[in-house]
């Protein structure tokens, strides 16, 4: 009889085993390079709050924006050091040059200069601000990962370039070296307990501070598209298997700036699950700027082959010491989702 009860409840129990996922903008770029290696080592406040904030919520897998890359990998090292040093073991990390900060010789953004922040391939005072990192419990496959930070903005399928008086913006030679990705765009694959995924990832620029020919507006949107083109397969190779979207898409579908058609058109595919995560106050805001309305724009798309078993927004209420560190980490908040293969 026991035995038998067993043998019932082993296949419940191995489709309970879950995973969860998780996209974080920490907002950890600093103004120079090595200064978040610094900040780092010396126990800097907003560090220690986005150790308690991972901590807490416990991620298997976490996609992290804004933090500065080094060729060495030394600042990424140093916050994987203080999250195991909490309790939080990442043996697996991937973290190469995003575009941000490599420097052109030309001027990308029309302002009439070169050699400026936003003359780089990526927004960026030195290379490598603001990049990305993941963090995995579970074995990255670095030899299977899919970069496309180096394709071309032009050679994006549907790719729709900024133009002022019918001519190329800023230049036609500017937009014959410009890549799509302001930062990064990665396929990861990761062997977890339940399957392989392939995560991804990516840090699309915001669709503002620009001008009438909206550059910003039209990179955002096709940045976010470029999601679309790989599972379309027209771009890269598409995943033959469960897959997660986790980043930060700088776009809310209803509220503020931008190409709001990207985003809704990503989170309407048939072969998304939109969890639609909340707050413990039912709220979907993912990041709130100053003089700006509160934003869903930080994302966890899980394909439709995976059963969501949970998901949330990591805001905790007012007042307590977890929403203290919240606050203290980033303006954005973290989100989650928890997911299992249907057996």
């Amino acid at each position: 009889m026991i035995r038998t009860l067993i043998l019932l409840l082993l296949p419940v129990m191995a489709q309970a085993e879950t995973v969860r996922i998780a996209t974080y903008n920490t907002e950890l770029s600093r103004d120079g390079p090595g200064l978040l290696l610094r900040d780092i080592r010396r126990g800097d406040a907003q560090v220690s709050a986005v150790v308690g904030v991972l901590t807490e919520i416990r991620p298997d897998i976490v996609a992290l924006q804004g933090i500065d890359w080094d060729f060495e990998g030394q600042a990424v090292s140093a916050l994987v050091g203080q999250l195991k040093d909490a309790g939080l073991d990442y043996p697996f990390v991937f973290a190469t040059q995003p575009n941000s900060g490599i420097a052109t010789d030309l001027d990308l953004d029309g302002d009439g200069r070169t050699s400026g922040p936003g003359d780089a391939q990526g927004w960026g005072r030195f290379t490598g601000q603001s990049g990305l990192a993941v963090l995995s419990r579970y074995p990255i496959a670095t030899d299977q990962v899919q970069d496309f930070s180096t394709l071309l903005w032009r050679d994006l399928p549907g790719a729709e370039l900024p133009s002022m008086d019918g001519a190329p913006y800023p230049s036609e030679h500017a937009q014959r070296i410009q890549r799509l990705s302001a930062v990064a765009h990665w396929i990861i694959p990761i062997e977890t307990p339940i399957g392989q995924l392939d995560l991804m990832t990516f840090h699309a620029a915001p669709p503002v501070f620009d001008g009438p020919e909206d550059r910003n507006g039209l990179r955002n949107r096709d940045e976010i598209r470029l999601w679309s083109a790989v599972l379309d397969g027209t771009v890269g190779r598409e995943p033959d298997g469960p897959f997660v979207i986790a980043g930060d898409a700088n776009l809310d579908p209803a509220r503020g700036d931008g190409r709001k058609e990207a985003i809704r058109g990503l989170l309407n595919d048939p072969r998304l699950n939109d969890p639609l995560p909340v707050d413990p106050n039912g709220d979907q805001t993912t990041v709130v700027w100053k003089a700006v309305d509160p934003m869903r724009v930080d994302y966890v798309l899980p394909s439709s082959h995976w059963t969501v078993t949970d998901a949330g927004v990591h805001w905790p209420t007012a007042g307590t010491e977890a929403r203290d560190i919240a606050e203290k980490a980033s303006r954005h908040r973290l989100v989650w989702v928890d997911l299992t293969l249907p057996r």
